[in-house]
């Protein structure tokens, strides 16, 4: 997924996604009874706000956002009191987290063939090894897609599973015949031309 480039299909999809967007803040609201505040700031800097309140309280943005700013800060504070080992723990946490992240961009950076130069013959063995078995995987998807839109397309016409098209007796006899002159044909004119003998014109 990457930025889009084109400026109008950019500003189609930002409607589009923003509209989705608050249509399902509102759809979880009703369903479970949740108080849900959204803002979103377009490219231009334009402001786009949702808000909505549960069944047992009228309350507005302003007081959503208030109460997410006491949650926060209760968290804050929960942290700073906390002991030293937590902290360190956290901390440790944290580090372990952002060098396993960074291992993961390296390793879709080398999927997809950048930043290659520092490895080893064995590491470009186990990525060609990788890409193979996402091959695999992509083409056993990809039939078995193929096989379930073929099967859809059998229902709607009304053709059963293992029946197949069948094509006139006298139809395919004249196929064949067709066939059979074609690779004679083929043969004489083979025959000719390694005998050094000029093959003769057909208009002639």
């Amino acid at each position: 997924m990457k930025r889009i480039e084109n400026g109008a299909r950019r500003q189609v999809t930002f409607s589009k996604r923003r509209k989705g967007l608050f249509k399902k803040a509102a759809e979880l609201s009703v369903l479970c009874d949740a108080q849900i505040a959204l803002i979103v700031f377009s490219p231009q800097g334009k402001l786009f706000q949702y808000f909505s309140s549960s069944s047992s309280s009228s309350s507005n943005i302003g007081e959503i956002i208030e109460r997410y700013r006491e949650s926060t800060k209760e968290t804050r504070i929960s942290i700073d009191n906390a002991p030293p080992q937590y902290i360190q723990r956290f901390k440790y946490d944290i580090t372990m987290m952002l060098k396993q992240i960074e291992m993961l961009e390296t390793a879709q950076r080398k999927l997809l063939g950048q930043g290659l130069g520092s490895c080893s013959l064995q590491e470009l063995h186990e990525i060609d090894r990788q890409l193979e078995m996402s091959l695999i995987n992509i083409k056993a998807k990809k039939e078995k897609d193929l096989l379930e839109e073929n099967a859809t397309l059998r229902e709607k016409c009304g053709v059963r599973q293992n029946e197949q098209v069948l094509v006139p007796r006298k139809q395919k006899e004249e196929i064949e015949r067709k066939k059979k002159k074609e690779r004679c044909m083929d043969l004489v004119e083979t025959d000719l031309f390694i005998g050094l003998i000029p093959p003769p014109s057909r208009y002639s």
